[in-house]
């Protein structure tokens, strides 16, 4: 189930992906027809463009701070704080300053 991911190993989901400039980098870690998960970081100023995803979008911001534009409303999460996005809701995200997160959609 799950790939490009050490097992039996004690590990910081941040520190699975690399912040590189002008980019949004992301490692997918489990994705099947039930659940997907990514880790992602974004550099400042970089972005995810209005989408809606095909389940309920789950992220937890793993480091920095990350602007989420949900059905309208603005959310500013930083490091530990976390914000479903409903299944069938447009939403982007943006980064405010370097962030990382890790995104689970359950279908």
């Amino acid at each position: 189930m799950y790939k490009n991911i050490e097992k039996q190993v004690c590990l910081k989901l941040k520190d699975l992906v690399d912040y590189q400039e002008g980019q949004v980098v992301s490692k997918t870690l489990v994705q099947n027809e039930h659940v997907s998960m990514t880790i992602f970081s974004f550099d400042k100023g970089e972005e995810i463009s209005t989408h809606a995803a095909g389940g309920d979008a789950m992220v937890t911001v793993l480091d920095g701070t990350g602007k989420f534009t949900v059905g309208g409303e603005v959310f500013i999460l930083k490091e530990g704080e976390t914000l479903i996005m409903p299944k069938g809701i447009p939403h982007a995200v943006y980064g405010e300053e370097q962030f990382k997160m890790q995104l689970t959609v359950s279908f």
